[in-house]
């Protein structure tokens, strides 16, 4: 079972939970903590259901090449069958899709359906084809915007300018993840962790948008005044500036193990990330809620490595 745990990258499956359901609130702007309806919840299982089919299916791909480098995998030492491996993978796939139509069933949409359809395309084109490419971290990001979308789209939107804004700067963030981690099992370029880092700068510059309309200025935040925008984006800078202050630290000394606790860190973070983002549209009792996912990260991280 740890095995399979490890293929799955458990720990990574609470931010694959923390996307869709941010997505759904954000939109929805529920402000009182109540049971969300049955389209959020099958939402955020398609998402979760299609990550971990990205997870297997990585090292399905990557079998002969963890062989080399990281013999203590769970498929390369033996522990689960490459071909078990890759039925789970399938199975996976399926079962989010079949959860994703449930989801547009609920919501009386399509576009779950379609987000999710798009995500498991982009999910198979990366693991199969696009990782180790440039376009790799591309893809990547748009894995990630795409989360958000398949939980937006239960909700009803995004409808607005300023929704657009999350999925595309979550996007960003995670392509500048992915071109950070390119060379973490061995020793990283310099070059590459900073043009890493400087994508996930411009990607939680993007996201900070969703507060602010050109034409009309700040978002009125919820419950009138209990948290201006300025202290919003104070808030948003700091977690931010905590992210980027570890990605530094990897490129000043680009050790796997430096660069790998910046990896883990920024992965990690994308639940406070989603938590904050909910702050603004939903209040502090959802943010919490979002934020408890952090329990789930936590617990199994000490088991798993997230990278």
């Amino acid at each position: 079972m740890l095995a399979w745990l490890r293929l799955v990258r458990i720990p990574n499956l609470a931010t694959a939970a923390a996307d869709p359901l941010a997505g759904y609130l954000v939109v929805a702007g529920l402000r009182e903590l109540q049971w969300p309806p049955a389209a959020c919840g099958l939402a955020v299982a398609a998402v979760v259901a299609l990550y971990a089919a990205g997870m297997v299916l990585n090292d399905v791909c990557d079998v002969e090449i963890d062989r080399r480098e990281r013999p203590e995998r769970p498929l390369p030492s033996g522990a689960v069958d490459v071909r078990a491996a890759a039925v789970a993978a399938g199975g996976l796939l399926a079962a989010g899709l079949i959860l994703a139509a449930g989801a547009s069933y609920q919501a009386t949409s399509p576009w779950p359906m379609v987000a999710a359809t798009i995500l498991g395309g982009c999910v198979w084109l990366y693991d199969r084809h696009a990782k180790g490419t440039p376009t790799g971290p591309v893809v990547m990001g748009i894995c990630r915007g795409l989360a958000w979308l398949v939980g937006m789209t239960a909700a009803g939107g995004p409808d607005q300018i300023h929704e657009w804004l999350i999925p595309a700067g979550m996007g960003l963030y995670v392509a500048g993840i992915t071109l950070y981690a390119r060379d973490e099992a061995a020793a990283s370029r310099r070059t590459t962790l900073a043009l890493g880092g400087l994508v996930m700068l411009v990607g939680l510059i993007v996201a900070s948008g969703f507060v602010w309309l050109p034409d009309r200025g700040p978002i009125e935040l919820v419950r009138g005044a209990s948290m201006p925008v300025s202290t919003w984006l104070v808030l948003w800078a700091i977690i931010g500036t905590s992210i980027l202050y570890r990605v530094a630290a990897g490129i000043g000394s680009p050790e796997p193990s430096r660069v790998r606790l910046g990896v883990g860190n920024a992965i990690m973070s994308i639940i406070t990330l989603d938590a904050v983002l909910v702050l603004a549209a939903c209040g502090e009792m959802w943010a919490i809620a979002v934020l408890c996912l952090l329990a789930w990260f936590m617990m199994f991280k000490r088991v798993v490595p997230p990278t």
